[in-house]
Parts: C-alpha cells; structure tokens; sequence
C-alpha cells in the first residue's frame, strides 16, 4: 500500500505539531510537501460525523496485563489521540472498544465484539489467544490485527489476520548468528513454556538456528505456565554445562529465570527474545549482560519514533516499552489502511480493509518502514540489543 505523500507524513506532522508547536510543524512542512502537494483520498461523507469504532482486545487484569495488556493499551489509545486530532480520517474519529481478555482467553471479548457489529479488532499480545479466535475471525470476515503475537505459525489462520510484531522466525536466527559469531559457544541449552504457542515454537527456532550454526544443544527443558521457581530445571541444564542458555517464555515468568539461571550459572551468556525494560526491571542486576532480538528499540533516532516516546512520555510520565510502540505502529498502519480502503473501493468494510493492509508497503513507522509479508506479518529490520547498565544499547 504505497500510501500518498500527504498520508504518510500527516501524522508525523501531527505529532511534531503537538510536542515543538505550529512554528516547527510548518517549518518541516516546507521540507517535507513540494509544491502542489498530491491531494489525500477523501473520506466518505457518511464519514464525516460518525465514530470509526476499533474492538481492542487486551489484558486488563491478571498476569499478563503489567507486562504487555497495559502498555499495549497505552500506544493505542495514545496513536487514537494522535489520529483523531491530525485529519487523517477527515471529521471522522477512531473510537475504541476496549474488552479485557483476563489474561486468559480472546475468544469472549473476540465473540461479544463480532457479536455488536466490530469488524475490526487489533491488540492480542499472546499468540495462543490470537490462535484460539483466528477461525472465528475468518468465518466471520473480522479483521484481527496483533501487536505483539510474535509465534511463527498460527493454526486455522487465515487472511483476515495481520500481525506488526516480527515473529521468531525473524527474530532468533539472527540472535544466534550475531552472539555465536562474536561470544564462539559451541554448546547450548534451552528452557521453554510448554503448552505456550509462541515459546514452544520460539524454542524450535532456536534449535533450528543452533543447528545451522554448529552448536549442539546439550539440554532442552520445558516448565508448566503456572511455576514460579525454576531450580529444578536450571539446575539440570547447569549439569549439562552448557556455554549459552536461550530462554523463550512469556514475559511474566523470564525476570525469575534469569535471576535462577544467574545464582546456578554465573558464567553463562543468556539470550531472552523479546525482552523489555519490564523484565529488565524485574531481573535486576541479573539482567546486565543478557542479550535479545526485538523489533522496535527507543534509541532509533527515526523521527517520528522519538517524536512518539517524548509524546507517550509526556501523557504516562514514563518511556514506553516495545509493546506500547508496535500498538502505537499497528493503529497508525491501520488508519491508513481505511484511508486507502475508501481511496480504492469507496468502502471501509472488513474486506476492503483488508485488502489495504494486506497491500501494504514501506509505510513509515514508529518501527521504521513497515511492509506486510504475503503471510500478513510484519517485514522490517530487527533489533540486537544488550542489557548494560540496566539500559538497552546496540550489540556490536
């Protein structure tokens, strides 16, 4: 979806407008628009009045809400503000309808938001959940649109599901290849979540990308989502005497297991996908020195990336986290999405957005240019990211 001049920038502009003032908005205008810039599609006149209503499916409460639900929801009600006040819609306004999935399943809040007439619903940080309401989805021709699930495959998926956040697929095989190439361990061990979609299938990437790479994996261990110790397991890795530990599991249960992993193994290098400052936070000083692979990192000096963490900051009085950022992404993709749905069919149904975000093409983001593979996942570069200090900087 090669989105129009004006499309792409305008909520740049937007942003820039709200934190630097009018002054420094039209002085980048200037740069930006030549002259006689191309006329944006306009928006239906039904439109012009109306709420643009957006189911949002996140943890609310229970576990999985610290660390993914509330940041989530967060970047998307931020990126709502930010769309409804730069004009992209015209008159219009995105109005969300916010269902808390307690941490446990989509498919209620996914049912009673089909079931009031939402055909578009983004959010869906945990891929079993996303996996569970795919189906329902497809025979319903609902658009579900993820930030966060990051499994590689989805059972019963079809083409009304679209995901921001870059898969393990994309994700771990370079964290191998960067921390073998400049750490040289010859043996590793893995730990996951069993019965967990992503961390059963990020583990299987690893020991794919292992394979390739000459390492042999010396200890493969797997714990139930309800434990809250570790020792068991780690110390069976620890007797295996591996180099290199790869942990893929949910985020409320990785601060522990690095913390165990450190106290049994001090000497060996940890690699955790996906890690966030939250987790960061909840390992402490065993954090420093783990290694990760993420798609979106707060030092990319992409202006509009460090327009949206002073925004984000400004409203919550704290940095956003990974999460925060792809929700942010995935509502301003989406919004463009319906633009270029009126643009080319004169409708903003299920079907046509879908079209446009399936078609979509180096949109700038948050996260850089954004493209969506055939798969209707996100295509754009990861991010090799060591902990020190307690911050995130580049691994060089």
């Amino acid at each position: 979806m090669k989105i129009g001049r004006f499309t792409q920038f305008a909520f740049v502009l937007a942003i820039v407008a709200l934190i630097v003032g009018l002054s420094a908005c039209d002085q980048i205008q200037q740069v930006l628009f030549p002259p006689e810039p191309e006329k944006p599609p306009e928006m239906p006149p039904e439109m012009v009045a109306p709420e643009i209503p957006i189911g949002v499916v996140v943890a609310q409460t229970g576990p999985f809400a610290a660390a993914y639900g509330l940041p989530m929801l967060d970047g998307f009600r931020l990126a709502s503000e930010h769309i409804n006040s730069s004009g992209m819609l015209g008159d219009a306004k995105i109005k969300l309808i916010e269902k808390d999935d307690q941490s446990v399943s989509a498919v209620g809040p996914v049912n009673e938001l089909i079931g009031a007439g939402i055909s578009t619903i983004v959010g869906f940080a945990i891929s079993t959940q996303l996996e569970g309401v795919t189906q329902t989805a497809q025979d319903n021709e609902v658009v579900l649109f993820s930030s966060v699930s990051s499994a590689p495959v989805l059972e019963g998926r079809g083409n009304f599901t679209f995901r921001s956040g870059l898969t393990s697929a994309v994700l771990n095989p370079p964290l191998v290849m960067a921390t073998q190439a400049k750490f040289g361990y010859q043996t590793a061990a893995t730990i996951y979540h069993e019965g967990d979609t992503y961390s059963t299938l990020s583990d299987k990437a690893f020991r794919d990308a292992l394979a390739e790479n000459g390492v042999a994996v010396v200890a493969m261990e797997t714990y139930q989502g309800d434990a809250t110790a570790y020792t068991e397991e780690l110390t069976r890795i620890m007797e295996a005497n591996p180099e290199a530990l790869f942990i893929s599991a949910l985020g409320a249960h990785i601060p522990q297991i690095i913390v165990e992993a450190r106290e049994l193994m001090p000497s060996v290098h940890v690699f955790v996908p996906e890690l966030t400052g939250i987790e960061v936070t909840g390992a402490g000083d065993a954090a420093e020195g783990v290694v990760t692979s993420i798609g979106w990192f707060s030092m990319n000096d992409n202006p509009m990336n460090q327009a949206f963490i002073q925004s984000y900051t400004a409203t919550y009085g704290e940095a956003p986290v990974a999460w925060a950022a792809q929700s942010y992404a995935t509502l301003n993709i989406l919004a463009a999405a319906i633009v270029q749905a009126y643009a080319t069919t004169h409708s903003i149904e299920a079907t046509a957005i879908r079209d446009a975000l399936a078609h979509t093409m180096d949109f700038p983001t948050v996260l850089g240019n954004f493209s969506f593979g055939a798969d209707g996942d996100g295509v754009y570069a990861p991010n090799i990211l060591v902990v020190e200090n307690g911050e995130f900087v580049a691994f060089e």
